[in-house]
């Protein structure tokens, strides 16, 4: 990481979201950085590129995967619910269990690669009660909250609104709203899901469109700050775009890209 700022010095953050397993590049992500912000999805329960890894292949085969994955992309999510349902009550375990202990691993190491400083938030597939067990000093964990960078003020919005897919941290509207509304003002607006316009949700891989917030796009309407920052659609069909005074921007798939996003000032 780069010193401290001091004076007038410019100021350079680096922004990675949906890093899903990738710990090898995340110790990097902060080099040349006056600090690293993370968007969350830190765990990789299923890679859609790549059906081997991950939490579930580890379990269940690669084979499998392939099969839930294609009930997935299909949107026949009942049937991909069934046709779990049926693994796991082969497992002979509590399900809870077996998967916090290997979202424990990922965590383990992923933590241990946050430069000091990070300032992270959650994504949908993460499990928030685990981390401030795993968040180190040099690491502050935001959901709701603001902090101030080299002179700006960032506000830090996590999780997902509540989908088919039914991943862990999936909030209600209203809820996530809420927490919008309580930022009030900030210069970065930084979140795991982006507003919900057409061309930031769309997905041209998965060829469907994600839930973005129509409570963050009101609240970038009426605050106009600098820049609204995002992950969750891992191949937007627009990943940057002009909201009257504000640039948003998807961050990036960091899982395949292995690169940060960079903001100086």
């Amino acid at each position: 990481m780069a010193p401290t700022p001091a004076g007038n010095r410019r100021t350079r953050i680096h922004v990675v979201s949906d890093v899903h397993g990738n710990a090898r590049d995340l110790a990097r992500a902060g080099d040349g950085a006056d600090a690293l912000v993370c968007l969350g999805d830190l765990v990789l329960f299923l890679d859609y590129a790549d059906h081997s890894r991950g939490i579930f292949p580890d379990l269940f085969g690669v084979e499998n995967a392939d099969r839930i994955v294609a009930l997935r992309t299909a949107r026949r999510y009942e049937e991909a619910r069934a046709f779990g349902a049926r693994l796991w009550a082969g497992v002979g375990e509590d399900r809870a269990a077996v998967i916090e202990q290997a979202v424990r691993k990922q965590y383990a190491e992923l933590f241990a690669a946050f430069p000091t400083p990070t300032y992270a938030t959650y994504g949908n597939v993460d499990m928030p009660p685990l981390w401030r067990e795993y968040a180190g000093p040099g690491t502050t964990v935001l959901d709701g909250e603001r902090v101030e960078i080299g002179g700006w003020v960032f506000g830090f919005v996590g999780g997902g609104l509540r989908t088919p897919m039914r991943t862990p941290y999936e909030i209600s509207d209203e809820e996530y709203a809420a927490k919008i509304e309580a930022l009030g003002e900030v210069d970065v607006l930084c979140t795991h899901i982006p507003p919900e316009v057409p061309e930031l949700v769309y997905d041209t891989v998965a060829r469907r469109f994600e839930r973005g917030s129509r409570a963050l796009l009101d609240a970038i309407r009426r605050t106009r700050p600098r820049y609204s920052l995002f992950g969750h659609v891992h191949q937007p069909l627009v990943r940057r775009m002009r909201i009257g005074a504000t640039e948003c921007v998807n961050v990036g798939h960091f899982a395949g890209t292995g690169r940060p996003w960079a903001l100086e000032w």
